[in-house]
């Protein structure tokens, strides 16, 4: 359940009936397609490249856009978001609309030509989730006997540390350099292998799990590598090096399309390192194409667009994205395999 109120506050009556007719087309569809959140029993989390939230390219979102994302966003626990600009006004006015139970954590702007001023953020639902106080930007280290500094990330990987259920999550989540538009961009892959390899290297220092006793070991929790990787193909060395680090994608993110518009790129992804802790995949998972109830009709839109120099298919990209949001459901009730321990 979201906020509608705000709706009666469209003053362009056109716009405020394409809101509710476009609502009403896609709360069918999420209901039909993402399960059920639970109380206590599973964990929805997704991974999302919101287009330039909010840049203004071709103006700024519309209330209905900020409607229609808010409402994809509701039927997810946990989200990582990729792709906001400088302005935390869209973060605010989605949680306004998501509820008061809705909360964000988010980077600082990204400086230098390649970061193009962006940050990452994670939305989630306290009722659900909580945040275990862990939140930092990965930084590579200068390797041993190097005699420069490594070349860091375009934009930082965003690390962050949860709770939902039994289990304890640490994701981190990257909107990885793009560069030539080629399957292999050298500078991509090296980014690619830099963050599996140096995030699988440490994978022990991220846990937020619970230290009982000084200097003893605690769970290792599940590390989770989400976001946007610019992966173009699953058969591409890009994905290759993320496996070879040792993470793990679920076998139900491997049966999907691509998440871009086209639905033939395989630009974002979900992965675990190694096994799971106290969490398990229920072998539900996909990738909701909104476009597909929303933003379809070019004439509706004429007058909105008049003057925008875009197609309408690449205007509308502005106006939601053009990246789909993926999303995976785990279980998180360990109670069972909790008391069969103690027997």
């Amino acid at each position: 359940m979201i906020y509608y109120s705000g709706i009666k506050a469209i003053k362009d009556a056109a716009e405020r009936a394409r809101t509710i007719a476009g609502l009403k087309a896609l709360r069918p569809a999420l209901t039909a397609q993402i399960p059920a959140k639970s109380t206590n029993d599973t964990l929805l989390l997704a991974t999302w490249n919101i287009r330039e939230l909010d840049a203004g390219r071709y103006g700024p979102r519309s209330d209905e856009s900020y409607y229609f994302i808010a409402e994809i966003l509701s039927r997810f626990d946990l989200v990582a978001v990729q792709e906001l600009r400088q302005s935390l006004y869209p973060l605010q006015r989605l949680q306004r609309i998501l509820g008061s139970w809705w909360d964000f954590i988010v980077t600082d702007v990204t400086l230098g030509t390649s970061g193009n001023s962006e940050r990452m953020a994670y939305l989630y639902d306290r009722r659900k989730v909580s945040f275990t106080g862990l939140a930092a930007e990965l930084v590579l280290p200068k390797k041993p006997g190097a005699t420069t500094e490594p070349l860091q990330f375009a934009r930082s990987p965003y690390v962050a540390g949860f709770r939902a259920g039994w289990a304890y999550l640490t994701l981190l989540t990257a909107h990885i350099y793009y560069g030539k538009s080629v399957a292999v961009d050298p500078r991509r892959l090296q980014e690619i292998t830099d963050f599996a390899q140096t995030t699988a290297k440490n994978a022990e220092k991220y846990s937020t799990a619970p230290q009982y006793e000084p200097g003893k070991v605690s769970d290792p929790g599940n590390l989770i590598m989400l976001g946007d990787f610019n992966i173009f193909s699953r058969e591409d060395v890009t994905l290759q090096a993320i496996t070879d680090a040792g993470f793990v994608v679920p076998a139900e993110l491997q049966q999907l399309p691509g998440s871009n518009v086209a639905r033939n790129k395989h630009y974002d992804q979900i992965a675990y390192y190694r096994k799971l802790s106290k969490m398990s995949t229920t072998g539900r998972a996909g990738i909701f194409n909104f476009y597909e109830h929303v933003y379809r009709d070019e004439a509706a839109y004429a007058t909105v667009r008049k003057g925008r120099g875009s197609s309408f298919n690449e205007w509308r990209t502005y106006q939601m994205s053009d990246h789909l949001p993926m999303w995976i459901e785990f279980s998180v009730d360990d109670s069972e395999a909790y008391l069969d321990g103690l027997q």
